[in-house]
């Protein structure tokens, strides 16, 4: 007779589903995101078992297969994952990545496409958010990767987040992040199903797969890695504290922070909401790194007067505080056709709705100094250096620039993957930048 835990295991996954059903604020369409592997097949069935037999009315499934482009056999799995979802009555869409793949960071490239046409599928759609088949083993790989370049309490350290919103749009939501591979294919198992094995996954090439051959299946979720999630979440909404008292924002160009703030570089919450100011002020989609981190640190805790430039933002540190503005070098200058959107130098978001292409530029001479800058509190000789690297509108040909254009800011930390993690501290620098919050997760506990 088998062991009583040999008999729940296969009812794990579906169980996991009905309680994460539960705690939707709303019922709606769910997109799984399904490549045919263990993970996401047993998700979707499982979500599938949990909807049917479970009493949840008012939920339904769809797929979404992305086939990148990078495999002969991607086509075939994905009909594959086609037929299986229609012997289910689940409506599936393929997605293909086109166009030329980048000769290096080919995976980082492929998730970013990934999620994006993900979130495409699931606004056409109508999804409320999209499951993703991430796994406790996915979670010990990723956090293990983390550890070997990282400090001790980097915020890396507590791993995937449960959901990750992408493009401001649809949230990626992860409901088996606590359970085993091995519980997923017994659930599979129970049910007669089998799964793909993409070749990738053991290909020692790759840093995670050697990561998971180390690990040897050892993918338990341990009460520091439980610690380091809530760690994040509260330094997340600390920092968030200390922003909205300590910092101000002119134009998108420029950021004050106190005197105050700028002192406490010790503090490793303090010198990570400096270091979130800078990343925006920078057009950067990541923080600086641990040397940038610790010149800042040196710098500020001299208390000279003075200017330090480092991921192109200068630090123009004053008796009255701390200004933050970019650097007026390797500004870029492109062309935004009628009807298409742009991002100029990782910090403002431009719509051409108009008729004619633009030009956006740094505005150099074309543009007086802001009175209003100065008004606003910004000191003179700082306002004359943020406004080197404002962006300018120009007509692509000759007449003036269409009034059709539309120009935000862009915050390159969050507006790609904003992990639920970070939320607190997003929805701060979007209102100093004055944007709207973040999109809330559709579910109670992320």
């Amino acid at each position: 007779m088998p062991a009583e835990a040999d008999r729940v295991a296969p009812h794990a996954a579906v169980d996991t589903a009905k309680q994460f059903l539960s705690t939707f604020k709303i019922t709606g369409r769910l997109l799984v995101a399904i490549s045919g592997g263990s993970d996401s097949k047993g998700l979707m069935l499982a979500f599938n078992d949990a909807m049917t037999k479970g009493g949840f009315s008012g939920f339904s499934l769809a797929a979404c297969t992305v086939d990148h482009g990078l495999r002969a056999q991607a086509a075939d799995e994905a009909r594959s994952v086609a037929a299986l979802c229609a012997e289910r009555g689940i409506p599936h869409v393929t997605c293909a990545w086109r166009g030329e793949k980048p000769k290096t960071g080919i995976q980082a490239a492929a998730r970013v496409a990934r999620y994006r046409l993900l979130a495409d599928a699931a606004q056409e759609m109508g999804a409320t958010c999209i499951l993703a088949g991430h796994t406790a083993d996915d979670q010990a790989e990723t956090i293990a990767m983390r550890q070997s370049r990282s400090l001790p309490d980097a915020p890396g350290l507590a791993g995937m987040a449960a959901g990750v919103l992408v493009d401001r749009r649809v949230w990626v939501l992860r409901p088996f992040l606590g359970l085993q591979r091995s519980t997923i294919r017994d659930y599979l198992a129970s049910i007669g199903e089998g799964w793909i094995d993409d070749p990738s996954n053991t290909d020692s090439g790759f840093e995670r797969v050697r990561i998971r051959q180390s690990l040897g299946g050892d993918a338990g979720l341990t009460l520091s890695q439980q610690a380091a999630a809530k760690a994040r979440r509260h330094s997340s909404e600390r920092m968030a504290a200390l922003l909205a008292e300590n910092a101000a924002l002119f134009s998108g160009l420029a950021a004050r922070v106190t005197p105050e703030l700028a002192a406490q570089t010790a503090d490793p919450d303090t010198r990570r909401a400096l270091l979130c100011l800078a990343a925006v002020i920078g057009g950067r989609e990541n923080l600086p790194g641990r040397e940038t981190a610790s010149r800042l640190a040196t710098f500020l805790a001299s208390g000279a007067c003075d200017r330090m430039t480092a991921a192109r933002v200068v630090f123009d540190h004053r008796r009255n505080g701390l200004y933050l503005y970019r650097e007026a070098r390797g500004l870029p200058e492109i062309a935004v056709e009628p009807g298409q959107r742009a991002i100029w130098d990782g910090r403002f978001n431009l719509v051409n709705s108009g008729p004619e292409p633009v030009i956006v530029r740094p505005a150099g001479e074309a543009r007086n100094m802001d009175a209003g800058l100065i008004a606003a509190g910004l000191p003179e000789a700082v306002a004359k250096r943020a406004l080197k690297s404002a962006p300018g509108i120009f007509p692509a040909s000759s007449g003036p620039v269409p009034p059709d254009v539309r120009l935000e800011p862009h915050i390159g930390l969050y507006d790609t993957f904003l992990p639920c993690f970070d939320r607190m501290i997003a929805d701060r620098i979007a209102a100093l930048f004055g944007r709207d919050r973040y999109l809330a997760p559709p579910v109670h506990d992320v």
